[in-house]
This record gives C-alpha cells, sequence and structure tokens, in this order.
C-alpha cells in the first residue's frame, strides 16, 4: 500500500499529537505513526502528572511560549471536556548558591507575572510539610501547576481523529526516505508518502535524525520517579503546590501533591543512566539510586512524605547538551522538521509546540522566537 498525506508525524507522544491535532483541524490531511500505542508507559510522557510553570528558570526565551501553552490546554480542555489542568501554583525553592531562582525571578518580572517571593521560614510557616535550611529562598507562582500528561495526550488523539488525521500505531519506522519533494517512509509492510515531514520521536530522535541523514547530540537517558505514603492533610493538592528544589552542589529534584491518595511524586531532575531506548531497563529498582536518590531527599525537605514507597516507574529524559530544545527544519531539506530534546521540561509545552509545528508546515513561519532551538547552535559550540 502506497498512501500519501500533506504532512507525515513520526512520534505520536506529546509534541506529536499535538501537531497532528492543530493540522488536522485546519484541513491539512495528516499522517501520524508511532511504534507504540500513545499514551503509553514506554516513552517520556507517562506517570500521570507533569508541571507547568510559566516564570521560567531555564530562560526568559521560554515565558511567551509557556504563555500561550496554558491558552492552549485551557482550549483543549473545553474543547475535548476533559478536565487536564490543577491549579496547585508551582514553588521553586533554591540554595543561596542557586542561580535557577534568580532566573526564575527576573523572568516573572520582565513579564509582569504574579510570583511570591518568600524565604525559608515564610515557605515553612505557609506549608508545615516543608523543611528547608537556612539561608534557602523561594518564589511560589499562584496561577501555574499541574497537567495530566496522559490525559492530555488522550484528549488531543481523540480530537484529532474526529478531525481527520490517520493514527498509525504499534508501527516502528523501518526506514525513512527524503527526496528534494517530499519523503517517503517504510513501516509495517506499508509505504506513506508526504510532502512535509515531522520528527517527534522523544527518545528516539536521534535515531530517526540519523535515517534523515543527519546527527544530533541528543542523549537518551534513564529516569525513574516514586510516589511516597505522606501525611494527606500537609500534602493535600487543595493546600500543597507542586515544588522544584534546586540544591547546593547542584542537585534538582521536583515533585506533586497527594493527589488522590496516590502519594507524593518526586523526582530527580539532574544524572539518570544514558541507554539506548530500545534496550532500557524499565524495572525500576534496579539502581539503588532509583528510590534512594528521592527518598533521602523526601526525609530532610519533606519528612511527613518519606514513608513507605507506593508506586515507582521509569521514563526517558532526552538531554541535548545545552538542555535546550531542538526545534528547527533540517538543514538540507526545509521540509522536514525535527522536535525534540527538551531535556526533562518539554511537556508543559506540548501544547504550544503543536501549534508551532502546524504554523511552520502550512505558513512557514511561528510568532515565536525559536532562535534557542536552532539545530545550527552545535555545530557553533
Amino acid at each position: 500500500m502506497h498512501t500519501s498525506y500533506e504532512v507525515a508525524i513520526i512520534g505520536a507522544g506529546s509534541m506529536g499529537m499535538a501537531a497532528g491535532y492543530y493540522l488536522a483541524k485546519r484541513g491539512v490531511k495528516t499522517l501520524l505513526i508511532d511504534s507504540f500505542d500513545p499514551p503509553h508507559s514506554l516513552g517520556s510522557h507517562h506517570g500521570d502528572t507533569r508541571i507547568i510553570r510559566h516564570a521560567y528558570g531555564e530562560g526568559r526565551q521560554y515565558v511567551p511560549l509557556a504563555l500561550r501553552a496554558q491558552e492552549l490546554w485551557k482550549e483543549l480542555e473545553q474543547e475535548a471536556g476533559v478536565h487536564l489542568f490543577e491549579n496547585t501554583g508551582v514553588l521553586c525553592v533554591g540554595s543561596p548558591e542557586s542561580t535557577f531562582l534568580p532566573e526564575v525571578i527576573a523572568s516573572a518580572q520582565a513579564y509582569s507575572l504574579p510570583l511570591d517571593v518568600l524565604d525559608a521560614d515564610e515557605v515553612m510557616r505557609r506549608w508545615p510539610g516543608i523543611a528547608l535550611p537556612e539561608g534557602y529562598r523561594a518564589s511560589f507562582e499562584p496561577t501555574s501547576g499541574v497537567l495530566y500528561s496522559e490525559q492530555c495526550i488522550r484528549a488531543f488523539r481523540k480530537l484529532a481523529v474526529e478531525a481527520g488525521a490517520t493514527l498509525v500505531v504499534n508501527t516502528p519506522v523501518e526506514s525513512i526516505d527524503v527526496a528534494a519533494q517530499g519523503a517517503v517512509i517504510q513501516a509495517g509492510g506499508n509505504r506513506y508518502a508526504a510532502d512535509k515531514l515531522i520528527v517527534s520521536a522523544g527518545g528516539w530522535l536521534g535515531k530517526l535524525a540519523g535515517a534523515c541523514g543527519l546527527s544530533l547530540p541528543v542523549k537518551p537517558t534513564r529516569k525513574t520517579v516514586g510516589w511516597f505514603q505522606a501525611d494527606e492533610q500537609l500534602y493535600h493538592p487543595g493546600h500543597f503546590p507542586a515544588f522544584s528544589v534546586n540544591l547546593a552542589g547542584g542537585e534538582s529534584y521536583y515533585g506533586f501533591p497527594n493527589f488522590g491518595g496516590q502519594g507524593v511524586k518526586i523526582g530527580r531532575h539532574d544524572l539518570g543512566q544514558p541507554s539506548d531506548p530500545d534496550q532500557l531497563n524499565r524495572e525500576f529498582g534496579i539502581y539503588e539510586e532509583d528510590e534512594g536518590d528521592v527518598r533521602r531527599f523526601a526525609e530532610c525537605f519533606l519528612p511527613q512524605a518519606a514513608g513507605p514507597l507506593l508506586q515507582g516507574k521509569v521514563c526517558i529524559y532526552t538531554f541535548t547538551p545545552d538542555e535546550h530544545f531542538i526545534l528547527d527544519r533540517h538543514p538540507e531539506h526545509a521540509h522536514v522538521l525535527l522536535v525534540g530534546g527538551t531535556s526533562g521540561h518539554g511537556f508543559k509545552f506540548a501544547s504550544a509546540i503543536g501549534e508551532v509545528l502546524a504554523d511552520l508546515s502550512t505558513t512557514g513561519a511561528s510568532k515565536h522566537d525559536l532562535s534557542l532551538f536552532r539545530i545550527g547552535r552545535f555545530a557553533q559550540s
């Protein structure tokens, strides 16, 4: 079988599924193809929840994209009739040496975002479940919170298919032939031709970019999160925020309140084991640090949330050298777009990046400043 499309998307996870929806909604004949059946537990979008924050410690250039993403998540909630966002607020904590927290504060000032700046005593008075060392500071952003990640992908999937997108699941791509005027994808014994191609494959971005003749410095990395039994009164999402904590020495942790009695969820943002996504060991607990790192953090900073481990899960981060995203055209094939390398902080932007990919595929331009995400920065470094 040989079927032709205007746009083919390889990788129908968070950003790919969003792009498929926005393209199909515009009447574009769209193909979405995925090795698995999204949402699934083999990539980077599972584990129930993701933080969305607007004041951004990773750089002020992200703020307009985060604000647009929040608008689009609200629209998706309304269109799908599904609850996707929980307004818990987000607490960002930093050691006296932290460079992350000052950038959060500066980005809030630059864009007039609501943000409370607090010392350690103020944080502990406001949220008794937190213990902070002397000298630590924090910011609290009341308008941000938590996205239900798998629900978000289900909503995009449902609406994309209803708008006319073709979704092919459980079908790994076998080859990609990029020509001057389009691309042909071989998958599951079928050939799919497309005028334009979007590669949005998460941990598999490097492999699929290679199939398009491009080498990208992305590093898939095995990461874990754990849910711990916690004092439900202290850590209830009605009065306890999502959080990130940057420690002295560079360690970085993040977490979520106790949703539905499932426990306080905690993950470590830095470190992890570099892994081939096709060989990654998805058994939680094979390394001591799977539970050990986050438990030690909980015992120190969230002592009433350091109870028995209720569950643990494994996912993938895909790091770039500077931990900024890749979102750009193939340097030799302008009709091929590549997105990924989101380095553990990309899900919140999926709605906005999906819209950007749809814009670039249809009008050739985006209203957002995408210069931070250019592929050429690696060649120049």
